[in-house]
């Protein structure tokens, strides 16, 4: 278990990186959340976040907050999954999350639906768009995304609330900065086409290594695991 001293300390330190990239980009603070990742760390370290206020945790595993949900059940967290999401793993997602950041299929969205209906409840998405040239990454192809909004509008139970991205994992901060202002870019065209019932206000992307750049760049939610938590 991470002292809670020690975890109070490091969300400190993150809490003043976003205020000073934000003093570069001439942003207000209070427009950029912290989602701390908790992803391999166990319930008594969410515990202590919990204590410290926090109680939306980003999760890139199904199972690990299914581990984690019962002997959390008295916090009253909201699940947020970052992570890719296999269609058969849908009813798990309506089951305990509060939120899915990383939508990038038609097949899914369907399987969400018809989950989310059965339970009579909603859930709030974000749509994961490729913005790195690198293979392991997810996400809706650029070219492709104002089309794939359009299809999410029939979904009722799905409540599209913007855009995630990853960027490219290299040491060039200019290829890194480049990928947060193409997503920035998809959601201004995606905007204007104008697509009913789809909310685009947030933008999510910057980490624990690169939430600087994606703050000047318009990122309205960070997701920071190590820099808080410590090395997986």
């Amino acid at each position: 278990m991470i002292e809670t001293e020690t975890l109070q300390s490091r969300a400190h330190k993150v809490k003043q990186q976003i205020e000073r990239a934000c003093a570069r980009a001439g942003r207000d603070p209070a427009d950029v959340t912290l989602l701390p990742v908790s992803k391999t760390f166990g319930a008594s370290d969410i515990r202590a976040m919990v204590d410290l206020g926090f109680k939306r945790f980003g999760e890139n595993r199904l199972q690990e907050i299914a581990q984690k949900d019962p002997d959390l059940t008295d916090c009253a967290i909201e699940w947020v999954v970052i992570g890719q999401v296999q269609t058969n793993k849908a009813k798990e997602v309506a089951k305990y999350a509060s939120e899915l950041q990383s939508l990038d299929r038609l097949a899914l969205a369907q399987a969400l639906d018809k989950r989310l209906a059965g339970l009579n409840r909603t859930l709030k998405v974000l749509v994961q768009v490729k913005t790195s040239p690198e293979q392991t990454k997810a996400g809706v192809e650029p070219d492709e995304l104002i089309a794939f909004l359009q299809e999410l509008a029939q979904f009722p139970t799905l409540k599209v609330e913007g855009l995630m991205t990853m960027a490219v994992l290299s040491d060039d901060q200019t290829a890194v900065r480049d990928c947060f202002k193409l997503l920035r870019q998809c959601r201004d065209n995606a905007l204007a086409a104008n697509i009913e019932g789809i909310s685009l206000a947030r933008l999510s992307m910057g980490m624990s290594g690169d939430m600087a750049l994606a703050i000047e760049e318009g990122s309205t939610e960070v997701r920071v695991g190590s820099a808080i938590f410590g090395a997986r």
